[in-house]
């Protein structure tokens, strides 16, 4: 019997950029080549829109970027939340981010990073067809891409429980870990979903794959 289940989107993004330079959440998506236009959009203003086909809302997490961010998710049609102490680290985000989703409340959450390429429209709706189907004994869905484990995921208002009740220096890898037979992984054909983006160097390299 399939669920009948409410999501919020949650988008993690009160890092500090450091080995980037600039705040990744702001970086031009696509990326251009010298002398090109840059795009208008951003990390951010693209992740924002892969979400929201599939969840009720969107809310970001800031940190002592809210100003900056702020422009950007209003214009969007997304909410921001702000992170008291980022410096806590970015489980200490996902529990900010989750009340605000309980706080509305839904009773499920599609979570991402804002530090890489936004998976596609159909690989969200994809990971969340297959929760809203899944026994009920599963708690989280993830995102597989060869071998690789990444975002978004969808979880559960019992794996959200299960992650607030946490002590704050945790961290959800550990979490899913320890419930493993509740989490369910989903093969997806979508390489962003385990793309990690820290450094110039590595925002650089995406610029010769999607020149491909």
């Amino acid at each position: 019997m399939a669920r009948a289940s409410s999501f919020g989107g949650v988008i993690l993004a009160a890092g500090e950029s450091s080995r980037m330079g600039r705040d990744k959440a702001l970086l031009p998506w696509p990326p251009s080549a010298e002398g090109q236009v840059p795009s208008k959009d951003t990390f951010l203003s693209a992740t924002i829109r892969s979400l929201e086909q599939t969840a009720d809302f969107v809310v970001i997490v800031a940190g002592k970027n809210e100003t900056a961010l702020a422009p950007v998710v209003y214009a969007n049609g997304a909410a921001v939340v702000t992170n008291p102490d980022p410096s806590q680290g970015q489980f200490s985000s996902l529990q900010v981010g989750l009340r605000e989703v309980l706080n509305r409340g839904r009773d499920g959450a599609i979570v991402t990073l804002v530090d890489r390429p936004p998976a596609s429209a159909a690989t969200v709706r994809a990971l969340r067809d297959a929760f809203d189907v899944a026994p009920h004994t599963i708690w989280a869905v993830v995102p597989e891409f060869s071998g690789k484990h990444g975002h978004p995921y969808v979880v559960g208002r019992e794996m959200m429980e299960r992650f607030l009740q946490a002590s704050v220096t945790d961290n959800a890898r550990d979490i899913e870990h320890r419930l493993q037979e509740h989490i369910q992984y989903l093969a997806v054909d979508d390489p962003f979903v385990a793309q990690n983006i820290n450094t110039p160097e590595d925002y650089a390299a995406l610029l010769t794959r999607s020149s491909r």
